[in-house]
């Protein structure tokens, strides 16, 4: 499979599913169920569109940051710092999230 992007392994295990760029906190209505969250960061405002996501994959954040924890939390893979997901990543394109390597495959 193609790497789209890297950053940090943040949560562990992998998911597949439709990519969901979101720019701003009003976009979170956009996520559907099982979808693959996209975004610059999250914060707690989103926290209905995460509970809907398969995984989270953000531009920014580490591992002490708030799509890392809430991952760990959840139980769904997580990769933060990717510096350039939301440019890559498109609005439902099929990826695999590997949150225990830190990175982003090409699914389709």
């Amino acid at each position: 499979m193609r790497v789209l992007v890297k950053g940090l392994a943040a949560s562990a295990g992998q998911a597949q599913g439709v990519a969901r760029v979101i720019a701003t906190p009003g976009d979170c209505e956009k996520v559907q169920p099982g979808e693959i969250l996209v975004a610059v960061i999250t914060d707690p405002s989103m926290i209905g569109a995460i509970q809907k996501a398969k995984a989270i994959v953000t531009d920014l954040g580490g591992l002490g940051s708030h799509p890392a924890i809430v991952a760990r939390e959840l139980g769904i893979p997580c990769v933060v710092g990717t510096g350039n997901a939301t440019s890559v990543l498109k609005d439902g394109m099929e990826v695999l999230v590997d949150g225990s390597k830190g990175v982003v495959y090409d699914a389709s």
